[in-house]
């Protein structure tokens, strides 16, 4: 049996090393266009086709390689009962089946006050164990774009894109991978069509990562940096982009390091993480700047303030249980563009606990953030950016476990907050508590949080071993003429 799992991992290098025509069950569904393939990208075959009777015993009986798992097919999602009902707020939450096996898959839920929780239906995609990572939607609302954060294990791809011009009727189109990295995470659409998203990790896992960009038809055009200097400045120094946000006025991008993946997985010694963030060009795409936070150990997250004059934007540094303020704008005293400087200490209930993810109102009023493993969500009064003022209590036990990925919803009376962030299982060394619950927390007038309603999806996916969802995207037709969603 290792012998044929030898044989297995040294066709899936020669998979990794040469691009691969899309196999039948890549090739998109919809829409027809989406056709073109661009060299920077490549669609990966199953490394071991579906055997009726024979790939479902394989999985469990194929041991984990030392990083890489076994690249079997996944399983379809069992029968599950879903929804007629067309409600004006919908959630999509982009989600791994528990027991890695079966599918893993987008689920459509109803967040209308009367039908909260009704499962619309659910999408699956053609491959298994990616653990989904973030979730975002095209500019023009028809697309979502799906990242895989340990897809590279099973040498699968690790972008995933769905078809949600029926909202209540996702269909899943196809999935690439880019060649010069891997590790999927933070989303941006572009204005004019296609996506921006970050790749932690190279192709083998490592630093440097890269800033992924695609055209209006969903193929990959860019691993940035491309140009010499660039490259140079990410080979110099650690680039582990997770954290994205871009100001399309200004012309800058800002993107946070955050970890070197392959140093989670075992045999390791131990966590490698970043303390800097780059400032690129929008126009050129190229790195203007690194901007550091001492001792940050980790810069997970960056958002732009909305509406500050200044593009300041806040970074989450995760080891050190703090948010910064970053001034893209300002120079330092060497006169080198970009500066940071400690804006709220969270305190040491959050040090040293594997993620701080955040979001900010639309107003630049309030800003929340998550504290996994300090079981907590953090609100934030920022209307003063000189007097940020807490809003919550921390040393309050509040209903959620592992919390991660936060959005507001887009009519900024909502948190969605999903409590699940990372398991790697037994080859890596970081796994998360988490009781895999979707929360949907009221944000009142004073930016206070108020915990009310949450799905479950332990008990709703109970027959793929529970469910994992780490991201989601709201879409709301209150307006029906002018859906708003993010």
């Amino acid at each position: 049996m290792h012998q044929h799992f030898l044989a297995i991992i040294l066709l899936a290098g020669i998979a990794v090393a040469s691009p691969a025509p899309a196999s039948p069950a890549e090739a998109p569904a919809e829409p027809s266009k989406i056709v073109d393939v661009d060299p920077r990208q490549i669609s990966l075959p199953p490394i071991i086709p579906s055997i009726p009777g024979v790939t479902v015993p394989l999985g469990t009986l194929l041991p984990p390689g030392v990083i890489l798992q076994p690249p079997t097919p996944a399983l379809a999602s069992p029968p599950f009962q879903g929804s007629d009902i067309k409600p004006t707020k919908i959630g999509y939450f982009w989600t791994g089946a528990g027991d890695n096996d079966h599918s893993d898959f987008l689920a459509t839920y109803s967040l209308d006050d009367d039908t909260f929780g009704t499962l619309i239906t659910l999408t699956d995609i053609n491959s298994s164990g990616n653990s989904p990572h973030h979730l975002g939607p095209s500019a023009d609302g028809q697309y979502l774009w799906g990242g895989g954060l340990l897809s590279l294990l099973k040498l699968q791809n690790t972008g995933y894109y769905f078809d949600v011009s029926n909202p209540y009727a996702p269909k899943y189109i196809k999935s690439d991978t880019a060649l010069l990295g891997s590790i999927a995470d933070e989303v941006r659409a572009k204005p004019d069509g296609g996506f921006f998203f970050t790749y932690l990790g190279s192709a083998a896992g490592t630093s440097p990562g890269r800033l992924i960009e695609t055209d209006k038809d969903l193929n990959i055009i860019h691993e940035h940096p491309e140009d010499v200097n660039g490259t140079l400045n990410i080979l110099g120094e650690q680039f582990s982009p997770h954290g994205l946000t871009i100001d399309w006025e200004k012309n800058i991008i800002l993107t946070s390091d955050f970890i070197v993946p392959l140093s989670i997985l075992k045999p390791t010694t131990g966590k490698v993480s970043a303390n800097t963030l780059r400032l690129w060009d929008l126009p050129t795409r190229t790195i203007i700047n690194t901007i550091t936070i001492p001792n940050g150990v980790g810069i997970q997250d960056v958002k732009l303030i909305p509406g500050n004059p200044e593009s300041a934007a806040l970074a989450t540094a995760v080891g050190a249980g703090q948010v910064w303020i970053v001034y893209p704008f300002r120079y330092d005293e060497q006169g080198h563009q970009g500066t940071t400087e400690l804006f709220y200490d969270l305190g040491p209930k959050a040090r040293d606990v594997v993620a701080i993810f955040s979001d900010i109102t639309k107003d630049g009023r309030f800003a929340y953030f998550t504290i996994t493993t300090g079981n907590h969500i953090a609100a934030l009064d920022i209307s003063d950016l000189d007097n940020p003022k807490r809003l919550d209590d921390p040393d309050e036990v509040q209903p959620t476990e592992g919390p991660h990925y936060i959005k507001i919803t887009p009519d900024q009376k909502h948190l969605v907050v999903t409590d699940y962030f990372l398991q790697t299982g037994d080859i890596g060394i970081v796994n998360t508590p988490a009781d895999y619950k979707a929360l949907y927390i009221d944000l009142l007038d004073d930016g206070s949080l108020h915990f009310n309603r949450s799905i479950d999806f332990q008990k709703e996916f109970a027959n793929r071993g529970g469910a994992k969802p780490h991201s989601s995207v709201i879409f709301d037709f209150t307006d029906p003429d002018h859906p708003v969603y993010d």
